[in-house]
């Protein structure tokens, strides 16, 4: 191990070590339902969600209906994920034209993202679009981190409350989640990447000439090279911090930060 290695573990202990303490509190104050710095924007679009979902965040529910609201959400998350890859090829932002996802590999993707289990059986930039990665893959990274942290707190309330019938609302535990915590941090870490050179587009895959040919070994000149892009930091950031599978590229290479 190199020094600077070493400084980079130590540097990302002492970061961690400092955003105990105030993202600790803050997550506290998400999970309680308690006044956040972030109210003035993210409620009337909290209460959006509930009034749109027809959802009552004062409504507590026990461990049944907590349960069955959590397996019903994410195996609508299932389905959905799996019928936008059967239907890739119809939808927009599928600048390199590629078709629908085979049913055996579209049910492994939407089970895989779907579970938060991190398996990528392909490559990124070789068979899904960009409307796939943003509005399937990358909504998935949120609701299945999403899920977990909600089931975590839900674990929590019934240890606390143990003379209690009722460990909170599913609803509201998973809107909070990506409303007050995976979505601002996500939106930080997003600017970080993109302000150290990680690619966030929506155009087409690139072609760049070299600076000088080389000859494969079939004997072909080549003089050029195609570099997949799209929009990765945004997917990168969610994909870090729910400790998701899977990646918009096959290979993702960062930055020195």
């Amino acid at each position: 191990m190199t020094l600077f290695n070493l400084l980079q573990i130590v540097l990302y202990l002492a970061i961690l070590l400092l955003l105990v303490k105030p993202l600790g509190k803050h997550m506290s104050r998400v999970y309680s339902g308690g006044n956040t710095f972030l109210d003035p924007i993210l409620r009337p679009i909290e209460k959006l969600i509930y009034r749109i979902a027809g959802v009552d965040p004062n409504l507590e529910m026990n461990w049944t209906a907590y349960a069955v609201a959590m397996l019903t959400f994410n195996l609508l998350g299932v389905i959905t994920l799996y019928g936008l890859q059967r239907l890739q090829g119809s939808l927009p932002l599928n600048p390199n034209g590629f078709s629908s996802v085979e049913p055996d590999l579209a049910f492994n993707t939407a089970i895989s993202f779907g579970s938060n289990t991190n398996w990528q059986n392909y490559g990124g930039e070789t068979t899904l679009s960009y409307f796939i990665q943003m509005i399937g893959i990358t909504v998935q990274n949120f609701a299945s981190a999403g899920t977990g942290m909600a089931i975590l707190v839900a674990l929590i309330r019934g240890i606390v409350r143990a003379s209690h019938k009722t460990i909170g609302n599913f609803w509201v535990d998973l809107t909070r989640s990506t409303l007050y915590i995976f979505l601002p941090l996500s939106l930080i870490f997003a600017i970080v990447l993109i302000s150290q050179g990680v690619v966030q587009t929506l155009h087409g895959p690139e072609t760049v000439p070299f600076i000088q040919k080389f000859i494969v070994a079939n004997g072909q000149v080549v003089d050029y090279q195609t570099l997949a892009v799209g929009p990765v930091a945004s997917q990168i950031a969610i994909k870090q911090l729910g400790t998701n599978g899977g990646g918009i590229l096959q290979y993702e290479f960062f930055p020195p930060l």
